[in-house]
Parts: C-alpha cells; sequence; structure tokens
C-alpha cells in the first residue's frame, strides 16, 4: 500500500484544480495507487471539497474503482444530488456496482433520475435500470412512495419473471411519457437477444435521444455478438 503516494496525488490534485495539464494525470496516477491498495476513504477530501472540479475527479474514480468503491457507499446520495452532470452520471454507475439490499433508499434515488433534466443522466438510469439484479430493483422499489415511478418499477420487475408481457412493453415504448418509455426500454434491453432484436428496434425509434442512443448501442453488440466469425 503506497500511502505517500496517494496522499501527494491527492494534494496535487487539490492544489492544481484548474489545471487539466495536472489533474488528468494525476488522477490516472491515483486510480492505480488505488487499485493497489490506497484507501479509497481517502477520496472524501475530493468529494468533500467546494471545488467541482475536485468532486468530479472524485466521483470520477469511484466510478472506475468498480467494486473497490463499496467503502463509500455512503458518500453516494450526496453524489446523485449533486448539481454536477458528470457526478450524478459517475453516481449512478457506483450504485449499479456496489448496491445491494441495504441500499433501498440509494437505489430508489437513481430510479428518480429517470426524470433528470440531462440526456446523459437519463442514459445512465436506463442502463442501471437494465443491469441492476432483480434483488437491487426489489430493494429500491421498497422505498419508493406510491405513485408512478413504484408502479413502473414493479412493472419492471415483473417482466423479469417468465411470462414477459411483450405486447405491453411495445405499447409502452410507443405511448405514454418519457419515464415510462424509459423504463418499457430498460425491458426491451433486458428481453432481447442475438435471435430476436424487435422489441429493441422499436427502442430504438422513440422520441427520446438517450433511448435511441442506448438501444441502438444495444443493437449494435447484439449484431457484433451473433456474427459469424467466419463472415
Amino acid at each position: 500500500m503506497q500511502t505517500q503516494a496517494g496522499d501527494d496525488l491527492i494534494e496535487r490534485i487539490r492544489t492544481h484544480p484548474a489545471d487539466d495539464d495536472i489533474v488528468g494525470p494525476a488522477a490516472n496516477d491515483l486510480l492505480s495507487e488505488l487499485y493497489a491498495g490506497y484507501p479509497v476513504e481517502n477520496l472524501g477530501k475530493l468529494l468533500h471539497s467546494d471545488n467541482e472540479v475536485l468532486v468530479g475527479t472524485g466521483a470520477w474514480l469511484l466510478s472506475e474503482l468498480v467494486e473497490l468503491a463499496a467503502p463509500m457507499m455512503d458518500e453516494v446520495p450526496a453524489l446523485l444530488a449533486s448539481p454536477l452532470r458528470a457526478v450524478r452520471y459517475n453516481a449512478t454507475a457506483v450504485v449499479l456496482e456496489n448496491a445491494d439490499e441495504r441500499h433501498g433508499p440509494i437505489i430508489a434515488q437513481v430510479m428518480n433520475l429517470s426524470r433528470d433534466p440531462e440526456s446523459a443522466v437519463r442514459w445512465k438510469v436506463l442502463e442501471f435500470l437494465t443491469e441492476a439484479s432483480i434483488e437491487q430493483l426489489q430493494a429500491g422499489v421498497s422505498c419508493l412512495p406510491p405513485g408512478q415511478m413504484k408502479e413502473l418499477a414493479e412493472w419492471l420487475i415483473l417482466e423479469d419473471g417468465e411470462e414477459p408481457d411483450l405486447p405491453g412493453i411495445v405499447i409502452r415504448l410507443e405511448a405514454g411519457d418519457p419515464v415510462t418509455r424509459l423504463f418499457a426500454a430498460a425491458a426491451a434491453a433486458s428481453l432481447s437477444d442475438e435471435q430476436d432484436t424487435s422489441l429493441l428496434e422499436h427502442a430504438a425509434r422513440v422520441e427520446e435521444e438517450e433511448i435511441r442512443s442506448f438501444a441502438q448501442a444495444r443493437l449494435s453488440e447484439l449484431r457484433e455478438d451473433g456474427a459469424d466469425p467466419g463472415d
């Protein structure tokens, strides 16, 4: 564990937040130190800063650490509520990798970001809804108040069962409000495979840019996976 090196890198970032030529390389080096055992808790020195660059750097590092960010889950609610788009985006990634049944309120907070004003954040929430485990979704649902969000999350969980409502997914993709279409797109992505991409093709034609781009990316992945290596 190279504590001194990690401390020096954090101090370098804190001292030069406006200098991209310093912050970028230092952040990458700090990421390596964190993977090598430098305590992730020390990122609090960045996350608790009044400087947006420092908070953003800390949030990015957490998102890159995958499961190693778990000790910092108590920091995530504030990050999800950040006024900075990139911080909310990266915090959502941290929740996907680290939340479990103990983190229902945090998962519910992510679900509510499906109404975020920023398309990039909504894209990340769509990824979360597609990739989250049933246990994660159930934990989030248990902390949502009655209303549309809870109903949509409960519906999404049911679509993972043995008899998903495929026509219902199409209807929700073609009609309703943007949040309904986002949840329907998550169901479409979860249920699509190389043999049947029809649901994703519907999602790729909806009005919302984040849904279209997400669906198109998933379609590309499925087509690459299904391609004959000999072609």
